[in-house]
C-alpha cells in the first residue's frame, strides 16, 4: 500500500510540473475556455498553466490543446499563416489531447461535406470524421438543447449550438458520445475530442473535466 501511495503522489507531482494547456487564441470564446479550464484544474488540485496561443512556437510545449469556436475558414487561414497547422498535426501524432468546439470540430476533421467541401478550406485532417459546417442553420437559428452524454454522467448537458456543425460520418475508430436526434454532435477518437456546441458558455464543467481526465491519462503514460 505505501508503494502505491508513493506512486500516486509521484504521478500527481509529475502532472503538476509538466502540464500546460494551450487555447488557440485567434478568434472565438478564448477567455471562456481559459476560465473553464482554470476552474477544473483548481477543483482537481492541479497546479498547471493555461495559456493563449496566437503564434507558432508555443504548441510544441503544451500538454493539451483547445481549438475554440469562430469562423472555421478564417481560423484555418490564420493558423496556416502563423505556422500553427503543422505544429497541431505534429502534436496530434504525439498523442497530445486536443479538444475542438464548433469551428474547432470542423478543423479537426479529415473530410468536409456541404459548405466545407464547397469552400475547399484547409482542415487539420486529424480525426476520422466527415463534417458539414452551419449544419443547424445560421446565427439566428442558434439554440440550446439538453443532450445525454453517457461518458460524463446520466444528467443531461445543456448544450449551446451557434452556427453549429454536424458530424456527417465517423470512421471505425471514432466513438460517438452524443447526438441531437440522429445527428452526431460529440465524438472522440483517442486523444481527440470534437464537440459541435460550446461547453465553455455554460456553468457545467463536466466536459472540460472529461478533457482534463484525458490529459492526465496521457501524462501518466509518459
Amino acid at each position: 500500500m505505501p508503494t502505491l501511495l508513493f506512486f500516486y503522489s509521484f504521478i500527481l507531482l509529475f502532472i503538476n510540473m509538466c502540464m500546460k494547456i494551450g487555447v488557440i487564441a485567434i478568434q472565438g470564446n478564448v477567455q471562456e475556455h481559459i476560465d473553464a479550464l482554470s476552474r477544473v484544474l483548481s477543483d482537481a488540485g492541479v497546479d498547471a498553466d493555461v495559456v493563449s496561443i496566437k503564434h507558432a512556437g508555443i504548441i510544441p510545449d503544451c500538454s493539451a490543446l483547445v481549438i475554440p469556436g469562430g469562423e472555421s475558414t478564417t481560423l484555418s487561414r490564420l493558423m496556416g499563416r502563423e505556422g500553427m497547422i503543422v505544429e497541431m498535426q505534429d502534436a496530434s501524432r504525439r498523442g497530445i489531447p486536443i479538444m475542438g468546439t464548433c469551428a474547432g470540430l470542423v478543423l479537426l476533421a479529415k473530410r468536409g461535406a456541404g459548405d466545407v467541401q464547397k469552400t475547399g478550406q484547409q482542415l487539420l485532417g486529424l480525426m476520422d470524421i466527415e463534417v458539414n459546417r452551419n449544419a443547424f442553420g445560421r446565427q439566428v437559428d442558434s439554440f440550446e438543447a439538453d443532450i445525454v452524454i453517457p461518458a460524463i454522467g446520466d444528467e443531461p448537458f445543456n448544450a449551446v449550438f451557434i452556427r453549429a456543425p454536424e458530424i456527417v460520418s465517423c470512421g471505425d475508430g471514432v466513438e460517438v458520445l452524443a447526438k441531437v436526434g440522429e445527428r452526431v454532435v460529440a465524438a472522440r477518437q483517442g486523444n481527440l475530442l470534437a464537440l459541435s456546441f460550446h461547453p465553455e458558455l455554460t456553468g457545467d464543467m463536466r466536459l472540460h473535466r472529461y478533457f482534463l481526465d484525458m490529459v492526465k491519462g496521457k501524462l501518466s503514460l509518459i
